[in-house]
């Protein structure tokens, strides 16, 4: 088992990426923790993960809100003495709005769940990780944050910034003994257009421009075996790092 003994955290792990990688590292080993906003859909990711004969508890929070990100990582130190990995995956999109029409409440609300939330827990964990000299960071971003056009503006940015945020605590902290790498996902099979409730027209025609060159959708236990390469020591010299897995979607 690749993840024998360690402690992870997934956030957004009710359902989709998020829950495939907390399966996945349980089965590895790891004792996760499975953190959503959803609790029904966090306690039955729980209960599979734990009649398979892994070990999981469910914390839920809204990664929006700062005591509830603080209160996560406290509560998993709590229970199991310690963190190893953090899987920041919790997101949502933004309604394909573009940069003429986007609130600033619009833009906020999509940061603080994107962007924002990914910097609190990671704050967070690397006081644990600063104290042993060892932990691993994964932040789920998108092949949007590499690009120009695959979602509205809020969406876009947010995820730029949280493959920046990657690559400036990975070079910074790589003497630390702490990794942070991220997964660029393109189209995967998740519930995330749940979160598109009343997409922007143009903004739309514009973010979709290129969905006919997709090769394929992917699966979210692709986007998983992604996170468990990065989780584990085989991608110990992986560090500051994109890994793209869209199918060669944006290789055109």
């Amino acid at each position: 088992m690749k993840l024998e003994g360690k402690v992870a955290i997934v956030t957004g792990a009710a359902s989709g990426m998020g829950k495939a990688i907390a399966q996945l590292f349980a089965k590895e080993g790891a004792k996760v923790v499975v953190s959503d906003i959803h609790e029904e859909g966090q306690q039955a990711v729980v209960k599979e993960i734990t009649e398979n004969g892994g070990t999981a508890i469910g914390i839920t929070a809204n990664v929006a809100n700062k005591e509830h990100v603080e209160r996560l990582i406290d509560e998993t130190v709590q229970t199991f003495g310690s963190l190893d990995i953090l899987v920041n995956n919790a997101g949502i999109m933004d309604n394909f709005v573009p940069a003429a029409d986007v609130t600033d409440e619009w833009w906020e609300k999509v940061f603080a769940v994107n962007t924002t939330s990914v910097m609190r827990a990671t704050r967070k964990a690397l006081s644990i990780f600063l104290a042993k000299k060892s932990g691993v960071i994964i932040n789920i971003a998108s092949v949007g944050g590499l690009n120009g056009s695959r979602a509205g503006a809020a969406y876009t940015a947010s995820k730029h910034a949280v493959i920046g945020l990657t690559k400036n605590v990975g070079f910074q902290y790589a003497k630390e003994g702490i990794r942070c790498n991220a997964i660029a996902p393109g189209g995967v099979s998740t519930n995330i257009g749940t979160t598109i409730t009343d997409p922007h027209p143009f903004g739309m025609e514009r973010a979709t421009a290129g969905a006919s060159l997709n090769p394929r959708t992917g699966e979210a236990e692709e986007i998983a075996k992604i996170a468990l390469f990065l989780a584990s020591d085989d991608s110990s010299f992986v560090n500051g790092a994109v890994i793209v897995a869209d199918a060669g979607w944006t290789a055109y």
